[in-house]
């Protein structure tokens, strides 16, 4: 096609994602919930592996859309739990566009005291089992000749906070996995990318948000002058599902309202 077809072509329908199919996982609250139904408003049906927790809410609220949800419950450190993922999935749908891998978790202690036993729970969580999905999943989108998968990195993914080495660590593990997935699958046609959220307001994250000292000294960081929502997050998912991002590969895209920009 030439410059001028080519922009003619161009329309908001490249934001679709009409008949594709998202693994979220731990989607059913805070911001996993809100990529889901995002993916759902875009056009997406959603199959949601989670841990705990109620699921009814997000089930409403994709419905809602006119999309299907499926659900498969269970402990992402299990390696048996990533393959029925990967098959549970494609029993439903018979496909896998798009993943998502949102689940995660936290262990906050003074350092000298930090449990062994909750470094490797995070690590395992947050890191480890990021590369086992999406290295199974990744086996399904290369015989698709497609796929899109997105990371969930963190603020934290380039900078380090206290009480909490596993996060830390894992977090910036997550920027260079991504990396090397985008390395080894773009020429799949698979782009691998990372969204680092900022200090985002959800249900999750009342008690922390309830601590004026600390909001006050976090806010004061974020050139926007307000923590993030769900939908300030929303579009970067479905920019990065979409056909829209195809000659996007290997970034980290920074959603934190320019908390990264300032020193202090």
């Amino acid at each position: 096609m030439t410059d001028i077809e080519l922009i003619q072509d161009f329309s908001l329908n490249y934001f679709r994602l009409d008949g594709k199919v998202a693994i979220v996982t731990g989607a059913n609250k805070g911001l996993g919930m809100g990529y889901a139904v995002a993916l759902a408003k875009a056009g997406a049906d959603i199959y949601l592996p989670y841990r705990s927790g109620d699921i009814e809410e997000v089930k409403a609220l994709i419905e809602a859309e006119g999309r299907r949800v499926e659900f498969i419950q269970g402990d992402l450190t299990d390696m048996e739990h990533i393959h029925a993922i990967v098959e549970g999935c494609m029993a439903a749908y018979g496909k896998i566009d798009i993943l998502v891998t949102n689940a995660g978790t936290n262990c906050f202690e003074d350092f000298v005291d930090f449990p062994d036993d909750g470094y490797m729970r995070v690590i395992n969580t947050n890191l480890n089992s990021v590369y086992f999905l999406g290295h199974e999943v990744s086996k399904i989108m290369i015989k698709q000749g497609h796929g899109k998968i997105i990371n969930i990195g963190s603020a934290l993914s380039y900078t380090a906070d206290e009480r909490c080495p596993s996060y830390i660590a894992a977090k910036h593990g997550i920027i260079g996995l991504t990396r090397s997935f985008a390395n080894e699958l773009g020429k799949y046609n698979i782009q691998t990318n990372v969204v680092c959220p900022g200090f985002i307001e959800t249900g999750c994250t009342a008690g922390v948000v309830s601590d004026d000292d600390f909001t006050a000294r976090i806010t004061r960081r974020i050139t926007a002058g307000r923590w993030g929502n769900l939908a300030d997050i929303m579009g970067t998912i479905v920019f990065l599902a979409s056909r829209a991002s195809d000659y996007v590969n290997g970034a980290d895209i920074k959603v934190d309202g320019g908390f990264s920009t300032k020193l202090v």
